[in-house]
């Protein structure tokens, strides 16, 4: 009895030593590179069924890794996705809903509220935000004021500049002032034709791949918020002609092209095993997106088109190659997701309305999503594959998305004891998001970033200083 106890005595402390040393090695979690773009629909690559679009990259990346089939963002327009992303948290429940921001705007993400760039950070993280920004154009809204060491792109969308002659509704539809390109917090150079306009997908991937070559040996978060396929669209004589003149197929290929540019470069430095890619967008699909099977695209009610998105996830090793998840997921739960896998610690101060969907995300075998329901901001809710939407006139419309993925048939009539139990369960979701809500952050003194160019180079000639401006 005696021997008995001490050998498991003995086994006890070899365990404690092996767990100290263990502990003595800083963690270092893999490497995150999360590619977001802009309006880009359901259908528009190949591994969503488009056979227009050539996306080799992408097909590959479906290949070697997973392809979500019910991915959701949380909100439907530019500012209020991005903000949902950021935080894990619902856009209407951060003051962040509603209409986009403006240049010279006062409002912007609250510096308050914790981002995926700043749980990473505290882990060692080096972050990096490559592309559009949206989020608040002031200095104390910019991404340097929300986690990333690093930044390098435009601060809203790329239409918001003088060749949109609507004008800017902050200052009572006058003239868009220039449109910057921010290094940092400060701008270098700016958006000043089409020309330029048609670069802003080439410059965003360089300096996103300059970042990975850099950060190689450290753990490293590298945020792409492409500007494409954002309207307006402008592409390069050379893409265009391999895309026949369509401007729109040029945009998406030349977005395949920016990953194939990511992928390699992580095969080449050989963190492919060591880096997980997702690839999603901000909203469904706008005017010459493809949707694919789904009903609407960006704007009017939210049907699946609206904000169900193209989704891949890629992890050499890790993601089982060539699998298909059909589970529920979103946007808002990266942020716990990501926290999970890199150890980080989610805020218990405040509502995060994500959950942990790691298991979905890295295509884990038999794993299954931890939501109950689907909202659709305030204005829809899935179930099961029943989906409630508040239509025209906001009348309820519901679907059974398992035989009507693209809600053509509405059957509300027939079904009125599900309608109603969807419709309570919404609208109880959008009273407590009124009862529990934070506010937007306020400066007192808003400003456009620049005015006019002075001195600053069109974008062309800031990427080739040896070109002379004309």
């Amino acid at each position: 009895m005696l021997l008995t106890r001490l050998k498991k005595l003995s086994f006890l402390c070899l365990l404690l030593t092996f767990c100290t040393q263990a502990h003595a090695v800083p963690f270092r979690g893999p490497n995150i590179v999360l590619i977001f773009i802009d309006d880009m629909g359901y259908g528009d690559i190949g591994p969503f069924g488009n056979k227009v679009n050539k996306t080799p990259h992408l097909d590959r990346m479906a290949k070697e890794g997973l392809k979500l089939t019910d991915f959701y963002v949380s909100n439907t327009a530019c500012t209020p996705s991005r903000a949902a992303l950021m935080t894990g948290t619902y856009a209407n429940r951060i003051g962040m809903d509603g209409r986009v921001v403006f240049p010279g705007e006062n409002r912007g993400l609250h510096p308050d509220e914790i981002t995926i760039a700043e749980l990473l950070k505290k882990e060692g993280y080096t972050t990096g935000c490559f592309g559009k920004w949206h989020l608040g154009d002031q200095k104390e809204f910019l991404p340097l004021s929300q986690g990333f060491d690093e930044y390098f792109g435009i601060p809203y969308s790329n239409d918001m500049w003088p060749g949109n002659k609507r004008g800017n509704p902050v200052t009572n539809r006058s003239p868009y002032t220039p449109l910057p390109v921010i290094r940092q917090d400060q701008a270098v150079a700016y958006v000043s034709d089409g020309q330029d306009q048609a670069l802003l997908c080439e410059v965003i991937t360089k300096e996103a791949v300059s970042f990975i070559r850099k950060n190689k040996k450290n753990p490293f978060f590298c945020y792409i918020p492409h500007a494409y396929v954002h309207s307006p669209r402008y592409a390069r004589p050379d893409i265009l002609e391999r895309a026949q003149g369509n401007v729109n197929r040029a945009n998406v290929e030349e977005i395949d092209d920016s990953v194939g540019q990511i992928l390699d470069t992580l095969r080449l430095l050989k963190l492919q095993d060591h880096t997980l890619v997702i690839f999603t967008s901000d909203n469904g699909g706008a005017g010459g997106m493809s949707m694919g099977p789904l009903r609407g695209g960006k704007g009017g009610p939210k049907y699946e088109g609206h904000m169900r998105v193209p989704t891949l996830t890629w992890w050499p090793g890790t993601i089982p190659a060539g699998k298909v998840g059909n589970e529920i997921a979103t946007t808002i739960d990266l942020l716990p997701s990501l926290a999970k896998l890199t150890g980080a610690t989610i805020p218990i101060d405040r509502t995060i309305d994500g959950q942990d969907v790691l298991g979905v995300l890295l295509g884990e075998p038999g794993v299954k999503s931890p939501h109950e329901a689907l909202y659709y901001e305030v204005e829809g809710i899935r179930k099961d594959n029943w989906k409630l939407v508040m239509g025209k006139r906001k009348k309820p419309e519901l679907y059974n998305l398992l035989k009507d993925i693209g809600e053509k048939n509405d059957i509300a009539s027939k079904h009125p004891d599900i309608v109603n139990k969807l419709k309570s369960m919404l609208n109880a979701h959008a009273e407590q998001i009124i009862e529990d809500t934070r506010p937007s952050a306020f400066v007192e003194q808003a400003a456009p970033i620049i005015s006019q160019p002075e001195k600053l180079p069109r974008l062309r000639d800031y990427m080739d200083p040896s070109r002379k401006q004309k």
